[in-house]
This record gives structure tokens, C-alpha cells and sequence, in this order.
């Protein structure tokens, strides 16, 4: 947990991140670094790397496995204090507050700093890694990719998209990343999965949800994972969020995805609310949104 880690931080020293880098180094050429290059990693003494090791295992910052060699890598705990160490370094946060949400492939927690923040992590690959790597293009261009670069590479994704969206886009404004985390504007609001709309509500959010993706299309993203669970609902609109899988407009893909989004928009709305959703023409709805000309769906009714 994210909040153990940061209750931890206090108790590190400087040689134990730099162990930590070390490690998170020699990630990038083997899945468990071998213990006899860590002091080349770390630049540790070799005489200081035992302590080290045992100080971050009893704080669940390492795992080690031993068959032709004893080997050590880097724990989700410990990439978290390392991107933690970062963020209080550039005094982007000075401390982790309550879950906001913890899924299979992300957590999201309350960030402590002068104003409303969201601290996320992600958590790709690290259960079921060849799955996501089946999903996600950015694990596809190199045979050794650990959970360790894929939830690096999702958050970098997500945060290019959020800088390229915001503000014209509504979604988080980001803060900051680093490493598999991000720092992003706290966001108030309902999960469209969990509001319960008046009958004369259901086609003016419909019409709000598809104008920020055409909105997004115009900005050169696709969301390509929309649904009922990422998209909040409030009093002032609709925000979208979680966008690691998003892809420029300018991908071979991106109109078949941007289709499936729809698609995915608008089945949750007939499922919950059938007798209220227009029955609409769903390939000329994607055409307007990808020609930045959506206006409403009742254009669109047949």
C-alpha cells in the first residue's frame, strides 16, 4: 500500500535509494538483478550492500529469488518510494492522504499539498503481465519488457494526453509525473457508472460525454478504453479520466477505436437507461465527432 510506503520514507536513508536506483537500473536488462552487480548499480560499497538489502526487505522494497543466482528486483512498494522520493524532492507533494480508488490497474490516492491533488499509480503488468502485453502497443517493440517499464510507459501515456488535452479537453489537469506515477488535479464528481439519471437528464450527459471526445479528437487523442468508469459526473459536467491507452488521431487505428468508444458510451446508456436513449445511427455519430462537428445525438436519431 501506498500509504505504508509513505509512512516509510522517513525511516530511509540516502544509501538505501541509492540501492534502490541501482536495482531499478538493472531492471532494464534482466527481470532479477544479480547481487554481485549491485555495487556497480548502486555505487554502494560492497561491504554496505548486505545491510542495504536486508533494511529494504524488512520494509517489502525488494524481492529476491535465488536458482542460478541470487537475484534482487524492486518490489511495486519500492518503485513507489522511489517516485515518492522524487516528488517531495520537486515539492510537488509533501504527503499521501486517503485511497481515492485501488483497481486492478491503477491506485489513486489523495496527495497532501496546497491544493486538491490526486497522486496515481499504475499498476500495469504487475499480475498478469503477458496479458498486458498482448493489450498495450508500447510492450510490443522489445522481447524483455518487465511491469516495472510497462507501468512507466502507461503513466507517461496518460500524462502526455493530459497535457496535450487540458484545458481545452475536460479531464485532470496533470501535475507531474515520474516514473510509473502521476500528480494530477483532484477531480469531485460521481463515476457515470454509479449516477442515477433523471429521465430527462440521460441525453443532455450523452450529448456532454461525446462533445469532450470530439473535443479530444480535435486535440489529436483517442481515449480507446471509454466507458462507464471513467468518465465523473457533476454538477458543472463531465470530466474523462484514465488515459494510458489513449492513441493519436494520426494511428492507423484510431477511427475503428474511436468507434469501439462509442459504441461502449452508448451500450451503457441503453443498458440503464433503454426507454430514454435514442436510437441513433452510431457510424454518422463518429463521423461528426471525428469531423469535430457533434452537436447532439437527436441529429442523429433514426
Amino acid at each position: 500500500m501506498v500509504q505504508n510506503v509513505a509512512t516509510r520514507m522517513v525511516e530511509l536513508e540516502r544509501e538505501d535509494f541509492h540501492l534502490l536506483s541501482g536495482i531499478e537500473h538493472g531492471m532494464r536488462f534482466s527481470r532479477w538483478v544479480a547481487r554481485e552487480k549491485l555495487p556497480e548499480f548502486s555505487r554502494l560499497d560492497p561491504g554496505d550492500i548486505g545491510y542495504r538489502i536486508d533494511r529494504c526487505m524488512d520494509r517489502k522494497l525488494l524481492e529476491q529469488k535465488t536458482v542460478q543466482y541470487t537475484g534482487y528486483r524492486l518490489t511495486f512498494e519500492g518503485y513507489d518510494a522511489l517516485a515518492l522520493r522524487t516528488f517531495s524532492e520537486r515539492e510537488t507533494i509533501d504527503g499521501v492522504g486517503s485511497p481515492l480508488g485501488v483497481g486492478k490497474e491503477s491506485d489513486v490516492y489523495e496527495a497532501r499539498s496546497f491544493r486538491p491533488l490526486a497522486l496515481k499509480y499504475h499498476r500495469e503488468g504487475y499480475t498478469n503481465f503477458r496479458e498486458v502485453q498482448k493489450e498495450r502497443e508500447y510492450t510490443a517493440d522489445n522481447e524483455h519488457r518487465s511491469w516495472l517499464y510497462t507501468a512507466r510507459k502507461a503513466a507517461e501515456r496518460e500524462y502526455e494526453a493530459l497535457e496535450t488535452l487540458y484545458p481545452n479537453v475536460s479531464v485532470p489537469r496533470p501535475v507531474d509525473q515520474n516514473r510509473h506515477a502521476i500528480v494530477m488535479e483532484r477531480i469531485d464528481g460521481v463515476e457515470l457508472s454509479r449516477v442515477k439519471l433523471e429521465p430527462e437528464q440521460v441525453v443532455g450527459v450523452l450529448d456532454l460525454v461525446l462533445s469532450e471526445m470530439a473535443a479530444a479528437y480535435e486535440a489529436g487523442f483517442v481515449h480507446a478504453d471509454m466507458s462507464e468508469y471513467n468518465v465523473f459526473v457533476a454538477s458543472d459536467g463531465v470530466t474523462i479520466f484514465d488515459w494510458p491507452q489513449a492513441v493519436p488521431t494520426e494511428h492507423a487505428n484510431s477511427r475503428e477505436l474511436l468507434r469501439r468508444d462509442i459504441d461502449n458510451v452508448f451500450g451503457h446508456f441503453e443498458r440503464k437507461y433503454p426507454s430514454e436513449t435514442p436510437e441513433i445511427d452510431r457510424e454518422h455519430v463518429a463521423d461528426a465527432v471525428a469531423g469535430g462537428s457533434f452537436e447532439t445525438v437527436r441529429e442523429f436519431e433514426l
